[in-house]
């Protein structure tokens, strides 16, 4: 018996370097590019919303939610409005003359620092009221709610919002001892006039009233002029994150650590840095590796038929032969790969001819209980695949 040399096996064709190369650079210029794009877009993202904090209530602000409105109408009036955003420039500018303070809210000072610029200034306007700036310039007073979207008159005796008329006052404030309350809406009013020894604290929802978007609505101008106006300065506070005089008392986290542990994290890093670089895989190009013995398909499955005979399994083997022929005959057919056997069945009956009934105990419910119904099975799909060739492919068939 004569050894059948196995056919000589082609080697797969090498990559040049220059290849490789070019494509892992442009592979690294692809990640640099990606990781500045979605920085840049971080970038902005933290852009805008920095300008969007900064503009609510910000004289500098031309935004719907910003007041530069406001303040350029009372510099037509011949007020000098001066914008601070450090409590350091605030106490100067109110050192120089007698001045009105535009408060909003600052909860990056303590109260002895609210006090000390409320003391400062002739009159204080509450431009966006806490409980706690209430509770500390107008005494007795706190939040209450927000008021209707409708327009209420002031029925008070403040000549400030008299002379304003009515408007929708947004958030409303429960009146202390000896406070003046004006606009009552909601179980509470939208404006609190407190005097003190040199002049007066007002208390009123700056964001519904006096921003950009809503300055032009009813009397709110009139109302925002009458109580900033009284003096010839107005000193706008906005303040700012790192305006502060709070302490931070909390302990950090490097401060609760014993000192050694910095440096053993350190150490870490770099040992674990140093271990991927010396323990780490490059990987280069593929390798076409040869192998040293090339099975034939036909002896892998004569083994397989060899191991189901052995295994007295016609059951097993029919069902490969017939999962063999349902791939053929859908391709015959032109179906999906994912074709359904009941529909290759009836797909072959009806290019055929043959009975639909027959094609499927061929295909599907035939069961072969020993060899020789299996070798009558196997020559049945033989027969129906040739059959279904005929009928597609005519040209092709064996005569």
């Amino acid at each position: 018996m004569t050894a059948t040399a196995a056919p000589p096996r082609r080697e797969a064709p090498a990559i040049p370097a220059t290849a490789g190369r070019r494509r892992r650079v442009a592979a690294w210029i692809a990640i640099g590019l990606a990781l500045l794009v979605v920085g840049g877009i971080g970038g902005a993202i933290s852009a805008a919303n920095q300008w969007a904090q900064r503009g609510a209530l910000d004289p500098d602000s031309t935004g719907p939610a910003g007041t530069r409105a406001i303040a350029e109408i009372l510099r037509e009036h011949g007020v000098d409005v001066v914008v601070v955003r450090d409590r350091a420039a605030a106490a100067d500018a109110l050192a120089t003359a007698e001045a009105t303070l535009v408060l909003p809210d600052a909860p990056a000072l303590s109260d002895d620092a609210v006090t000390a610029l409320a003391e400062a200034a002739a009159d204080v306007v509450l431009i966006e009221p806490r409980a706690r700036t209430l509770d500390l310039l107008v005494a007795g007073s706190a939040p209450a709610g927000v008021a209707p979207d409708e327009s209420v008159d002031p029925d008070c005796e403040v000549e400030d919002a008299v002379r304003a008329g009515a408007l929708a006052p947004g958030g409303v404030y429960s009146a202390g001892d000896g406070t003046s309350p004006c606009y009552p809406a909601a179980g509470g009013f939208g404006l609190l006039v407190n005097p003190t020894d040199d002049g007066r604290v007002a208390a009123v929802d700056g964001r519904a009233l006096f921003t950009n978007e809503h300055l032009a609505d009813d009397g709110n101008a009139a109302l925002a002029v009458n109580l900033m106006g009284r003096h010839a300065l107005v000193v706008w506070y906005m303040p700012g994150a790192g305006d502060t005089d709070l302490a931070d008392a909390d302990p950090s986290l490097g401060e609760l650590t014993p000192p050694w542990v910095s440096p053993v994290i350190v150490l870490l890093l770099v040992a674990g840095v140093a271990a991927g670089i010396w323990r780490g895989r490059r990987f280069g190009p593929l390798v076409a590796e040869r192998l040293p013995v090339t099975v034939r398909a036909s002896e892998t499955t004569e083994g397989r038929a060899r191991l189901y005979a052995r295994a007295s399994d016609p059951l097993h083997a029919a069902d490969r032969l017939r999962i063999g022929a349902l791939r053929r005959l859908a391709t015959l057919l032109g179906l999906a790969a994912n074709a359904a056997a009941p529909e290759i069945a009836d797909a072959a009956a009806g290019r055929t001819g043959i009975d639909r009934r027959a094609v499927r105990g061929i295909l599907l419910d035939e069961t072969p209980r020993n060899d020789a119904e299996l070798v009558a099975l196997s020559t049945r799909l033989r027969d129906l695949e040739d059959a279904v060739r005929a009928a597609v492919r005519p040209e092709r068939s064996p005569r």
